[in-house]
């Protein structure tokens, strides 16, 4: 026979409701009690009835996850997978699950955004994106859903909860370093430049340039997809230039490893004839030849910090809106070095 909260109750010598309580994690259950009632759950083998719960609470006790590409483009990059593991960990605590919604193209991330929310299906949303004039958190704020945006808003920053790093500073810190190194001709490989996150890249790079009283150069920008393809793509079109780049800013590690590869099917190698500096830290960023120097920017806590935010929302909707912002690291590896010699193709 099934142990029903009753049993639990009994064994635990405290009523039907506080056992309830105990599940739902309620404040207003002292942490003594709680680790007593649990242990006693436990032993017994006695598991809350979620659905029962949801429906008693009107919550479904699930967060919505958006990314803005599809799955299969989306998991080729390791920043979703660390991202993810940040947010699970924190809906696995509150006993959470994970709604995770993608799409093709952005008519279909929109439509599935709105079928979570008409339909009820999750208690808030964590967008894993921000981008100029986004349908989805425009959307979301009309119906005033709770979400929280992994990135910096582009516009209401002051409405919305967001959790992001500084990356104009972290950005004009890393074009710095090859500054720093003598070079001169740098260029900025970045993602969708529809993505607030490439715009503060972007800009941070030509902050630092114009600070060293370096030119800045419209050939020398390119936006490609943050993968491995996106890299080779934009070797492609920097290195056909007559002046080609000494170093370069590239706005994601996979796209690095992309990068370097292809260069060196062109001969040109990493870092003698070409200096790299990349951002995210990504697993790979250590074992790559050479290994990248890089901006850790905490993939794993913002996914953490934006579950913790949005639980907190869910919980209590008067919960004002927060900007968290987690540190980032220049992490120094063997990719860049001092220019020495004009590069010659």
């Amino acid at each position: 026979m099934a142990i029903t909260i009753k049993d639990v109750a009994k064994a635990a010598q405290v009523a039907p409701s506080t056992v309830s309580r105990v599940a739902a994690d309620h404040p207003s259950i002292s942490y003594e009690t709680k680790k007593r009632v649990r242990k006693i759950m436990e032993e017994m083998g006695y598991h809350p009835n979620v659905n029962a719960r949801s429906l008693a609470n009107q919550s479904t006790q699930a967060i919505g996850i958006v990314m803005k590409s599809s799955a299969d483009k989306a998991l080729q990059n390791p920043f979703f997978p660390e991202v993810l593991r940040g947010i699970s960990s924190v809906a696995h605590e509150q006993d959470y699950s994970l709604y995770v919604s993608t799409g093709e193209t952005e008519a279909e991330v929109y439509e599935s955004v709105q079928r979570m929310v008409f339909g009820k299906r999750v208690d808030g949303l964590i967008l894993l994106y921000s981008q100029i004039d986004d349908r989805v958190t425009k959307f979301l704020l009309e119906q005033d859903f709770c979400f929280v945006l992994v990135g910096k808003p582009y516009e209401h920053a002051d409405r919305i909860t967001h959790v992001d790093n500084d990356n104009f500073t972290a950005s004009y810190d890393i074009t710095w370093e090859l500054i720093h190194k003598g070079h001169e001709h740098i260029a900025f490989i970045g993602g969708d430049s529809n993505l607030v996150v490439t715009l503060n890249r972007l800009r941070g790079y030509e902050e630092a340039l114009a600070k060293a009283g370096l030119p800045i150069r419209d050939d020398y920008h390119i936006h490609a997809e943050l993968l491995k393809s996106g890299g080779r793509e934009a070797v492609h079109q920097l290195f056909q230039l007559d002046e080609p780049p000494s170093g370069l800013v590239i706005a994601d590690d996979l796209m690095s490893i992309g990068v370097i590869t292809m260069l060196e099917e062109k001969g040109i190698k990493v870092p003698e004839d070409v200096s790299i500096v990349s951002f995210n830290n990504l697993y790979m960023s250590e074992i790559s030849r050479p290994p990248l120097t890089t901006v850790d920017i905490q993939i794993y806590e913002l996914g953490y910090q934006a579950a913790k935010c949005l639980i907190d929302k869910v919980n209590n909707k008067q919960e004002p809106s927060k900007r968290v912002i987690v540190p980032y690291e220049v992490v120094h590896r063997q990719s860049s070095r001092e220019r020495r010699k004009p590069l010659h193709l």
